[in-house]
Order: structure tokens, then C-alpha cells, then sequence
């Protein structure tokens, strides 16, 4: 079935390669999402930015490329972020030219309309590290705080990955302010992608490590000393314990939402590559604060894609039975339930997504009631290719992290809520109200559609399922 992977509901670009989201913003109402495009092959090339709006960040509209890497400072236009300046629309973004040195700095663009952007006719305004830094310098996040602009951008001093801090009255004229935070030594070399910003009233700050042991993606609360300049870190946690993330972008809605994309593939050399794209961003999710825990949740608007209900009430487990979801079948389904209070004696609940007939092809979840332990096991889920279940070939520069099979420890008693996005050739996985996030590319064949919850060990009583059926959210018009 010809391009049967590409996503129902997850935004893809139409042809060719995208990778790290960029200038994310609520712009005059409409929610804009800009990516590292290269629009000629579903392979990494000279970065481009591409371009989309939703009015409901569910049905996306595509725009024209909104920047090519076409002055003599670039050969690429990599990963930046936007904001409102007094209604212009304005693009800060890292010109890369290996050919150049520095190889890295950071430019502008600016649209009236949001569309079409011109770029500055003095860029580059930070023309390249600091001395002492190395070339590694790249993907600003701008923010406002007073009267001043700030950008937080991603850098590395001896082996190490950082964040220095530029100020500027005007978005144009850019001081550095200093070295903000760095590496506690276990932290990366590099940190691209960083975003600083306040959710529920304490900073935290988003960064990609590269080269950070059992983490591509981590998020570090903290307390922000602007003039010094100084962040000092409190607590880092990982931002998604799959195999498919990174990269994410945060902004603020105009309803004061925190809310995150990220780059949702890790260049494995998956099927899609044939249908000529490659790429696609994770659904939408709104952060919060639990605790001093970093917490993520889908969007409210998922709730738009609903088309029909399947399931919704209590569910019996009875030991060892199967076949308890017989009846449920899709490629494209939302998923809720709530595993009751309390640890067990013994007592495994085990749930297959995108199962065969055979249930030979499968995702495997796993949640030991004993041990407290989850488990993530899509070894069998599928390459898209011939009879034999295997998991697409993916290259992995972060060690610890190239297995199809992963584990976490959850809270010995309390409740655990699990919410599950399926979409064709991803999986979407919220535990423990969004503390534990799974992001991963799957590729079953188009008819392994049954799933399956059940208990071995023990009985169980699932008193809130919820199954819906998910439709279209792309390709739609999003100016009406």
C-alpha cells in the first residue's frame, strides 16, 4: 500500500526531509510550526526552513518555504525561533557555511503578513562564540523578559555542551551576557536546541545533549540569575524515554499554555524514505508542573480528531484470559485507562498494540504490579518490509540508547494513569500523568490492527477505558 506510514494525525511535510521544529508561535491568532526542510530528497540536506498554520494546532495548512539558504553566509538555514515584534513576525536563526569560519552565526528574517520573510540586511548580528568556544554554536531560542530581548544559544567549551546568553534592546544589536549553564560533566558535549523558559512559575531549561549517556532530550529546573549570568541547576529529568524524539521547541499560546513539539524519527533509514519523505513532528503536548517533575500531556484539541468511540467503562481482567479487546481494531486509535492504586504479590498487565492475527507482530507493553517496573518491547513491531518482524536499521551516535526494548521503575503505590496515541507508524506513550513519555516510530504491516489487555498472575479491574477511533488532521485549510 503506497505510502501507507505516513501519519493520519501527526504533521508530515509534503515530500522530502524535515527534521527539528523551528519558530514555533502564536502569531495574530494563528499557531505557525517552521522545520529544518530540505524539500528535494527524504535525506538530511542544505537546511531550509518550511512552513505550516493551524488555527487549532490539529488541522494544519502548508505555507511556502519561508527562508532558503540563498546569501553568501549560509549554505544552510538551521534551527532558530520567532517571535512578535510589535506585529513583524521575526525569525532568529543560525546561518551555517562549513566552508566559513566561524561556521555558525545567528541572523534574522522578518514577515508583515507571516509569510513571506526578508532577511536582515546586516546579518549576521552575533557574528560567531565567543573566543574560547568552540565552533559548535548554534539554534536560538529568543524570549522577552522586561523591556529586553534574550536568546539562550547552544554551545561547547572543553568537551562540554552549554548555553551562552545574549541580550539586546531591539532584536538587532546583540551583547553577550555570558556563559549561563553548563554541563555538570555527564551532561554532553554539545547542547543544541536549548529553550529557557517559565512553566507554572519556575524557569526550566530544554536542551538536546549530544552525547549524554541514556539521554537525547533532558529538562533542568532551576534558578536564573540574569545578571551574573547564571543558571543553577536543581533537578534534570528526561523528556521522552523512546528511541524516536528530539529536538523539541517550547512557546507560550495566548492562553498561557506551555506547549512543546519535537522532531519525531532519529534518522533510522525507514520505510517512508521510498514515498520520498522523511520526518514528522510529535503531536502537540502541554507541559506542567508536577512537583518539581516536568509533566506532558496532548493538547485538549486531540479531542477534535475523535471520530468514533469504541470502548468506554470498567474492564475485567480475569487471570490469564485473552482476547479481551476482540472486538477493537485500527491504525489510528486514543487509548486511556487508569491502573488502580497499590502493588501486588504478583502480577504482570500486558497490552499489544498493532498486534497481527498471530500476534507474532506487535507492540508489547508490559507493567509488573510486583516490581513496579514498565516495560516497552517493539523488537516485533514491524519494518514495513516482506514477512519477518524486525526493527528498522537506525544509526545511534547516544550510547545506551540503539535498543528496541526499554524499562523504567514507576511509584511503588499510587495510581497510573496511561494515555496511548497510535497513528499508523508512531506511538505515543503517557504514563504516570505525563512523568514518563515514550515517542516511537513503528512500521506493522497495514493489517496488524488488533490489540489486546490482559492480566497474568493475578486479576485485575480496569475501571475507566476509553478506546476512540482517530481521523484526518492534516491537509485542511486552517484559514477559515
Amino acid at each position: 500500500m503506497q505510502d501507507y506510514y505516513r501519519p493520519v494525525y501527526h504533521f508530515t511535510a509534503r515530500q522530502g526531509w524535515m527534521n527539528d521544529p523551528n519558530g514555533l508561535i502564536q502569531f495574530r491568532g494563528t499557531y505557525h510550526a517552521f522545520y529544518q526542510h530540505y524539500p528535494y530528497a527524504p535525506k538530511w540536506g542544505p537546511m531550509h526552513w518550511g512552513h505550516a498554520v493551524s488555527r487549532d494546532l490539529v488541522h494544519w495548512e502548508h505555507l511556502p518555504i519561508a527562508l532558503y539558504p540563498d546569501q553568501d553566509y549560509e549554505k544552510g538555514c538551521f534551527t532558530g525561533s520567532a517571535v512578535d515584534n510589535n506585529g513583524e513576525l521575526t525569525l532568529v536563526y543560525t546561518a551555517h557555511h562549513d566552508e566559513r569560519s566561524p561556521r555558525e552565526t545567528q541572523c534574522l528574517a522578518f514577515s508583515r503578513d507571516g509569510i513571506y520573510f526578508t532577511k536582515y540586511e546586516k546579518n549576521p548580528v552575533i557574528k560567531g562564540p565567543p573566543p574560547g568556544y568552540g565552533e559548535e554554536f548554534r539554534d536560538p531560542k529568543v524570549f522577552r523578559r522586561g523591556e529586553d530581548w534574550y536568546i539562550v544559544v547552544g554551545c561547547t567549551r572543553e568537551n562540554r555542551g552549554g548555553v551562552l546568553l545574549y541580550t539586546s534592546p531591539d532584536l538587532r544589536r546583540w551583547d553577550l551576557v555570558g556563559l549561563f549553564c553548563e554541563s555538570d560533566g555527564a551532561q554532553g558535549i554539545m547542547w543544541e536546541c536549548p529553550n529557557f523558559f517559565q512553566l507554572d512559575g519556575a524557569w526550566v531549561l530544554l536542551i538536546s545533549p549530544i552525547d549524554m549517556e541514556k539521554a537525547r532530550c533532558i529538562f533542568i529546573t532551576g534558578e536564573a540569575d540574569f545578571e551574573k549570568p547564571a543558571f543553577m541547576q536543581k533537578k534534570w529529568s528526561r523528556a521522552d524515554y523512546g528511541l524516536d524524539f528530539y529536538a523539541p521547541q517550547v512557546f507560550t499560546d495566548e492562553r498561557g499554555r506551555c506547549i512543546l513539539l519535537g522532531w519525531m524519527d532519529m534518522w533510522g533509514d525507514f520505510p517512508t524514505r521510498k514515498d520520498g519523505w522523511a520526518g514528522a513532528f510529535t503531536f502537540p503536548r502541554q507541559l506542567f508542573l508536577e512537583g518539581a517533575t516536568v509533566c506532558q500531556r496532548p493538547v485538549e484539541e486531540l479531542a477534535l480528531l475523535r471520530r468514533k468511540e469504541l470502548f468506554n467503562g470498567n474492564l475485567k481482567l480475569r487471570r490469564g484470559q485473552k482476547n479481551n479487546l476482540a472486538n477493537i481494531q485500527g491504525d489510528c486509535l486514543e487509548i486511556e485507562f487508569t491502573i488502580p492504586r497499590g502493588k501486588l504479590e504478583s502480577g504482570v498487565l500486558t497490552m499489544l498494540l498493532r498486534a497481527s492475527a498471530d500476534r507474532k507482530e506487535r507492540v508489547l507493553l508490559q507493567w509488573d504490579l510486583s516490581s513496579q517496573v514498565f516495560t516497552l518491547d517493539k523488537e516485533q513491531s514491524g519494518s514495513g518490509q516482506g514477512d519477518t518482524p524486525k526493527p528498522a536499521a537506525r544509526k545511534q551516535p547516544w550510547a545506551g540508547l540503539s535498543t528496541e526494548k526499554t524499562s523504567i521503575p514507576l511509584e511503588e503505590d499510587g495510581e497510573k494513569q496511561v494515555h496511548i496515541l497510535v497513528d499508523r507508524s508512531s506511538i505515543e506513550i503517557f504514563l504516570c500523568g505525563g512523568k514518563f513519555v515514550f515517542t516511537n516510530w513503528i512500521f506493522p504491516r497495514p493489517a496488524s490492527v488488533f490489540y489486546d489487555l490482559f492480566m497474568e498472575g493475578a486479576e485485575l479491574s480496569i475501571p475507566d477505558l476509553k478506546i476512540f477511533e482517530l481521523g484526518s488532521g492534516l491537509e485542511t485549510p486552517a484559514s477559515g
